[in-house]
């Protein structure tokens, strides 16, 4: 889909520059995408952060204890 953006000579100038990109089309994509890419990024690290979304480790104490009894098994 195309649209079309009034930018500034500078604000432009400073997609190029962040971007890296030397043509206009591919420096607003990009600038775009990554803009995307962080918002998506912000809105997983809150689901994690308000309790929303979480991570269950169901064997990871047990592990850790079979590993510390390991470990002084080993040391004896």
């Amino acid at each position: 889909m195309k649209v079309t953006v009034e930018l500034s000579d500078q604000e432009m100038a400073e997609i190029l520059e962040l971007t890296g990109e030397r043509k206009k089309g591919p420096a607003i994509r990009r600038l775009m995408e990554e803009a995307l890419q962080q918002r998506r990024r912000a809105q997983i690290a809150q689901r994690f952060l308000s309790g929303e979304w979480g991570v269950e480790l169901e064997t990871y104490e047990a592990d850790k204890d079979r590993e510390r009894l390991r470990a002084q098994e080993l040391a004896s």
